[in-house]
């Protein structure tokens, strides 16, 4: 049987959980039966993991089962018992997954499911989900967050006019993405220059939204009437612009992804430090002139060390252009 639709299916319900399972990964799960049919789906949310929630939903495992996961069942005891003895006990004979479990703590399951006689297949759609679980799998290998930069911009690269103002560059289709966006973050960073200018509440307008930690950073004292003193959703303040303060709270806060939502000065500090993984740009066709330009002076004099980055998509949002980039390795 070709699992890669199977797969699919248990990608895109894994999407689901984003913002709401850190410091643990986002993970689909289907169940089929022995002609491919889906029986169970669920995914992880933050509470009992994705295959205990489909093993949970079907009962009484019927014979020839198949458990479809996008990542390798965990074999350690955490929050809830080891995955790998659940599907065990449960009766099935057979278990397909994507991407193998980096956590030393917790990997070892598909191991664990062989030595117990039940057939093992990886690696299915492994690019594919291993994109989905970026921020978790960057977390792992490189020890903090995935930090993506949200910027809207005019065509000449400036985020707000001479005067100031920057309601709104990008169009009202671009600002709903960014606030679906939101939902699907752990922790929105902004600069107290930010947070002072255009007293923002970072919160996502989608229904049921997640709405993630917010975190400001810099010396200047936000106000208690700011919005961001509100009570929707935990806010903290770092007074420091030291990047090793940050990934310091950062851990303590077990963030697996960052949206920055930041002004010119604390981008190009993030971009100078080395820790932006991903640029989601909105991109109106219009132009300014002067005014503020996203991004300041790198410390950069030749094009040999300019910061190289790539495009992952681009599609048209409405009036704008939306272009993400990645960080060339």
């Amino acid at each position: 049987m070709d699992y890669s639709a199977l797969m699919a299916q248990a990608d895109e319900l894994s999407l689901l959980g984003l913002g709401k399972t850190s410091p643990n990964p986002i993970v689909g799960a289907l169940i089929v039966d022995e002609s491919g049919y889906v029986i169970a789906q669920d995914f992880h949310d933050g509470g009992l993991h994705a295959e205990a929630k489909v093993i949970k939903k079907v009962g009484k495992i019927p014979k020839g089962a198949t458990l479809i996961t996008t990542l390798e069942p965990c074999n350690h005891h955490g929050k809830t018992p080891p995955c790998s003895e659940l599907i065990i006990d449960s009766g099935i004979r057979k278990v397909v997954y994507s991407v193998s479990d980096q956590n030393l703590v917790a990997k070892g399951g598909a191991d664990r499911l062989k030595s117990a006689g039940i057939e093992v297949v990886g690696g299915v759609l492994k690019e594919r989900v291993s994109h989905s679980n970026r921020f978790w799998l960057n977390k792992i290998v490189n020890h903090r967050p995935y930090f993506i930069w949200k910027i809207g911009m005019t065509l000449d690269g400036k985020i707000s006019a001479q005067d100031g103002s920057s309601k709104w560059i990008t169009s009202e289709a671009s600002r709903m993405q960014v606030s679906k966006l939101r939902g699907q973050s752990d922790l929105i960073l902004i600069g107290t220059g930010t947070a002072l200018a255009d007293n923002p509440s970072l919160n996502s307008k989608e229904e049921n939204a997640n709405q993630p930690k917010r975190l400001v950073m810099g010396n200047r004292v936000i106000p208690n009437t700011h919005n961001l003193n509100d009570g929707t959703a935990p806010t903290f303040f770092l007074q420091s612009h030291e990047i090793s303060d940050l990934l310091d709270l950062l851990e303590k806060l077990e963030v697996n992804q960052v949206l920055v939502e930041s002004g010119a000065t604390l981008g190009t500090f993030l971009v100078k430090s080395d820790v932006v993984d991903e640029i989601h740009i909105y991109l109106n066709p219009s132009l300014l002139g002067t005014g503020q330009s996203f991004i300041g002076d790198l410390g950069i004099n030749s094009l040999e060390n300019r910061i190289n980055f790539k495009i992952y998509s681009s599609e048209i949002v409405d009036t704008d252009l939306k272009i993400i980039l990645v960080k060339d390795q």
